[in-house]
């Protein structure tokens, strides 16, 4: 049962190498891949009522999640179908609140063989402001040459 869960999981990355299907937590979100090209990623997310804090503003811990998906898309945008990744460590500042749809924007600024340091943007779809910046180290594996186990064991 799980082998073939497994193979309908492979074949649905195939069929759309941008769904978030595969993270139950980041498809509840509602999080969208908006644009991918090596090394670079566009995500949006609408934010619902329960994704804002008391204050109004989307709240932190959903700002770092999107952070987070921006970083690692852009790293498994090289190969979108195979890589599977894991953060290692991930910094963020907060420099305004979310207001309305969020926009993150992740980039792969420098590789190793084992290693990749990536860096994130947020902005306010409707005025540009920038919301949160964030950089991250993440540990890829390559599912097509490995026992297509996820990186969890990293």
């Amino acid at each position: 049962m799980e082998d073939k869960l497994k193979q309908t999981h492979h074949a649905e990355m195939a069929h759309d190498p941008k769904s978030l299907k595969h993270v139950p937590f980041v498809h509840h979100l509602g999080v969208v891949v908006d644009h991918m090209e090596p090394g670079k990623a566009i995500l949006s997310l609408d934010p619902k009522p329960e994704h804002y804090n008391s204050w109004g503003g989307v709240h932190g811990g959903v700002i770092m999640t999107l952070l987070d998906i921006a970083m690692a898309i852009a790293g498994r945008s090289f190969d979108p179908v195979n890589l599977s990744g894991v953060t290692v460590d991930m910094s963020s500042s907060f420099i305004s609140p979310g207001k309305g749809k969020q926009i993150a924007t992740g980039r792969v600024v420098a590789q190793s063989t084992s290693l990749w340091r990536c860096e994130a943007e947020i902005h306010n779809a409707s005025n540009h402001a920038l919301v949160a910046r964030a950089i991250g180290t993440f540990k890829f594996k390559n599912l097509s040459n490995s026992s297509k186990r996820p990186v969890g064991d990293a």
